[in-house]
């Protein structure tokens, strides 16, 4: 069954669903929602721009991939 099939259907059923039905389907939509919900928190993403304006600034110590994986392999 392709997706507008699906909708259809769905559409159809909840228009006459009793409301044992209509309040399982709301709770599978607000788990959802909630399942939706960023994983990492703003404040993190906040301190990354933070972080990466100094760096484009040049007021951050950066290395490259090889300057890293040099330092750890010489450890």
């Amino acid at each position: 069954m392709e997706t507008v099939e699906l909708r259809e259907n769905i559409h159809r059923f909840v228009d006459v669903a009793d409301e044992r039905i209509l309040k399982i389907i709301n709770a599978i939509i607000e788990v959802e929602k909630k399942e939706e919900l960023p994983t990492v928190p703003h404040w993190f993403y906040d301190e990354l721009d933070k972080r990466r304006e100094r760096h484009l600034k040049g007021e951050s110590k950066s290395s490259t991939w090889e300057e890293v994986k040099a330092r750890i392999l010489n450890r």
